[in-house]
């Protein structure tokens, strides 16, 4: 059976470069081959309107484009590397969800080349997602970050102890990356308390604080121990953290090389299926983001 391809997704924007990039030294670390995706619905239209034409239309040259320049561009920056490119008819996002199928992981680009490029992630990064049962990366953040240069993943961990697909992802990649894991929970007082009943500066906040404390590094315990067994020369650092899940992580992002965070898919539920932390996360992070589903 043929190893699953890495597949990214890209539309010409400088954005979808950058995924180009960060997919190709990606395929390497995992040793297997690059798929370069270009998906437009013209295609199921230019048939019936160019009948009897026998040169290409000026937007499948386009197309043609934008995939020969991206393969161009990864066999530059990893020579050696296997790449293939399809063009599909289809939908970007839902082009990407089937190629996500059959894929190792998708990479996307945090914006793309439409009107709404001013948003914090585009449309096709937030659909494909919230919505993939394969991992999903969102190529975002600083130069430095996105090149690996801080030597850390950052774990997001959840209430759930039996989350472990987004754990082994992060132990992975940290794994072939020879760097850190750094395992994050954050805790707050409840949402119905005011700061004075947290006992903000009393003895009470401090003993609030110990007894979170003590539960969130028995979660992370139960949640890390049994898969790290079975990377031990990855470096795992479980941190605690008081405040809202989302800022913890995107706090941690900006000395991490990778933020991992777990989604959860209902079965036959076609909507957007992210998290209030994951959508915080993947507009703000300062790193790239793997949305790791949960099977």
């Amino acid at each position: 059976m043929m190893e699953r391809p890495l597949v990214v997704g890209v539309d010409g924007s400088d954005a979808a470069l950058g995924a180009v990039d960060w997919a190709a030294d990606a395929a390497v670390r995992y040793g297997i081959r690059l798929r370069i995706v270009y998906a437009s619905r013209w295609e199921r239209y230019e048939v019936h309107l160019l009948e009897g034409r026998t040169e290409p239309s000026s937007e499948r040259v386009r197309e043609e484009t934008i995939v020969g320049v991206a393969a161009e561009r990864a066999s530059r920056r990893v020579p050696g590397l296997e790449v293939t490119t399809q063009l599909a008819p289809d939908d970007p996002v839902e082009a990407l969800l089937t190629e996500g199928l059959r894929a190792k992981a998708v990479v996307v680009g945090h914006r793309g080349r439409g009107r709404l490029t001013s948003l914090l992630l585009g449309s096709v990064g937030l659909g494909v997602a919230a919505r993939a049962h394969c991992p999903v990366i969102v190529v975002r953040g600083r130069t430095e970050n996105i090149r690996g240069g801080e030597c850390k993943v950052v774990l997001g961990v959840g209430e759930r102890a039996a989350d472990t697909a987004a754990v082994t992802f992060a132990l992975e990649e940290a794994s072939l990356r020879d760097c850190t894991v750094e395992a994050v929970h954050a805790w707050r007082c409840p949402g119905t308390a005011v700061p004075e009943q947290c006992g903000a500066h009393g003895e009470y906040h401090g003993e609030y604080r110990a007894e979170h404390e003590r539960r969130t590094q028995e979660l992370l315990d139960e949640v890390m121990n049994k898969p790290v067994a079975a990377f031990p020369q990855v470096t795992v650092e479980r941190r605690a953290v008081e405040g809202a899940p989302g800022a913890a992580l995107v706090a941690a992002s900006h000395t991490a090389d990778l933020v991992v965070v777990g989604a959860h898919r209902r079965h036959g539920h076609a909507g957007l299926q992210l998290g209030l932390v994951t959508h915080t996360v993947l507009h703000h992070a300062r790193c790239p983001v793997a949305v790791v589903p949960e099977t």
